[in-house]
């Protein structure tokens, strides 16, 4: 790349509108990026969906999937050394790609994430139903449920910042004491099974051989990894982001993946496998197990703890998602609106238009399977923005357009290797998600609903490209072209 007009960095200096205020310490972007990722939010939403599917045995694809995933978080590290700015891979495809590569991504990426919020305010609206004694609903009441749960981090993401900081502290703690320390005494004192139950019952699900449950249990996983990158699109609000963004990246995939592995290990072998094979998108597996092996007094104090992580991951998901709206606003891609910031720094504006859209998207929620594709277009199409950053990330290298050396994370003959294979296994794991399988979703389900993830990509792609063909920028003074530099970031 070569050096160009500092224009945004013009703009921060002096403070203009559509500035954001820096913040916060690398503390509090791991805890953002650990509670996006969240260990809870991620693991039981999945664990019956993977048991019924499956039958069991998934627990090596989960492992796989997690090492993949780092190579993706050494790209993003290692871009977020160089570019750290709000938006994240959004600024990094439009910087290194051009303005019509940005396009593309911003589009993928608020899509995807969005539908990521959906889902989780609609998991996070069950337990919070189980928890205040309304469980078992499903329809209306549980759409009703994920909008209180969605107007609660909308509110935590609008009132002063500390308080924000202070529920995403909270959030990681009850996660590492409270689920890590019950999953602990599960497996230290109540395991039902040898570790051999951890490769067991592999093919024994709706899948209709071992292969194919393998790969359907890749795909599944993929939901439990993802979120990693909220560090990255807070990176305008970080303190000496070109070394913290990098570092938060790294430890809270890692600390997240960590209890992950061991969280579902410890389930495993204290589930009975039958528990699972009966549970749905709606219902609780957890939960029983909890309480069969500690006694009725553990449920309420469990369930607030899942539900404190619940309401982290989500407040940290609004805020996530607003960031990239909000960057691509103040590029002229959206509204100008949404690039307006409070005297604070905030842009509220972004966190109200990306609430708008999640709590829409809960109305699928009427038709509790197609909760599973919704998840499914989230889980894929982060995998699809993964595949943009990790391959444009990989041209630019090759064609030099992109020195990584001139970032604060320096991998050497490394970083080509591992941006190569990060590539080809977001590539590998989107086509994966986005197979159809009657299987994992209903024999029933129509064609649509199996085609889901390629369709609704598809869908964005052609609304993308007639608004590149025919919409008019409209803040052409923030447009950084094809060659022009990012701000540097102190």
């Amino acid at each position: 790349m070569t050096d160009g007009p500092d224009t945004l960095a013009s703009v921060a200096a002096t403070g203009a509108p559509g500035t954001l205020h820096r913040s916060l310490s690398l503390w509090n972007s791991l805890t953002i990026g650990f509670a996006t990722v969240s260990p809870v939010a991620g693991l039981y939403a999945i664990i019956g969906v993977q048991t019924v599917v499956t039958g069991g045995g998934w627990f090596p694809a989960l492992a796989l999937c997690l090492v993949m995933q780092m190579l993706v978080a050494t790209v993003y590290a290692e871009l977020s050394s160089q570019i750290p700015i709000a938006g994240g891979a959004y600024k990094w495809a439009r910087q290194l790609g051009g303005a019509t590569a940005g396009t593309y991504a911003g589009a993928i990426y608020v899509s995807s994430t969005i539908a990521m919020l959906t889902t989780t305010a609609y998991t996070g609206g069950v337990w919070l139903a189980i928890f205040f004694g309304s469980g078992g609903g499903t329809g209306v009441s549980l759409v009703i449920w994920g909008a209180v749960f969605m107007l609660v981090c909308t509110v935590l993401n609008l009132v002063h910042v500390s308080v924000f900081k202070f529920l995403i502290s909270l959030g990681v703690y009850a996660e590492i004491i409270g689920s890590f320390g019950v999953a602990l005494l599960l497996f230290f004192f109540f395991r039902q099974h040898g570790f051999t139950e951890l490769f067991a019952h592999l093919g024994t699900g709706t899948a209709p051989g071992q292969t194919a449950a393998f790969l359907a249990a890749l795909a599944i996983s993929g939901w439990a990894f993802i979120g990693f990158d909220a560090c990255s699109t807070i990176a305008e609000e970080t303190c000496e982001p070109k070394r913290m963004v990098p570092r938060a990246i790294f430890l809270s995939l890692c600390m997240v993946g960590s209890v992950v592995l061991f969280n579902s290990a410890a389930l495993t072998l204290s589930f009975n496998p039958d528990t699972l094979r009966h549970t749905s998108a709606a219902s609780d597996p957890v939960t029983p197990v909890i309480v069969d092996n500690f006694g009725a007094w553990a449920e309420t104090p469990f369930l607030a703890i899942v539900m404190i992580a619940f309401l982290a991951c989500g407040s940290s998901m609004v805020q996530y998602t607003s960031r990239i709206v909000f960057s691509m606003a103040r590029e002229g891609s959206m509204p100008a609106v949404l690039s307006r910031v409070t005297a604070a720094g905030a842009p509220h504006n972004a966190v109200l238009f990306t609430v708008l859209l999640a709590t829409l998207g809960l109305l699928f929620g009427l038709n509790d399977e197609a909760v599973a594709t919704v998840l499914a277009f989230g889980t894929g199409g982060l995998y699809a923005m993964f595949a943009m950053t990790t391959g444009v990330g990989l041209y630019t290298r090759l064609t030099g357009r992109w020195d990584p050396s001139l970032g604060e994370l320096k991998l050497g003959a490394w970083g080509l290797l591992i941006n190569t294979a990060a590539f080809l296994w977001s590539v590998f794991e989107f086509v994966n998600i986005a197979w159809p399988r009657p299987y994992a979703i209903s024999p029933d389900a129509p064609w649509w609903q199996l085609w889901a993830v390629p369709l609704v990509l598809g869908s964005i792609m052609g609304m993308t490209t007639l608004y590149v063909l025919f919409g008019k920028p409209t803040r052409n003074n923030l447009l950084l072209h094809p060659g022009e530099s990012e701000p540097s970031q102190k």
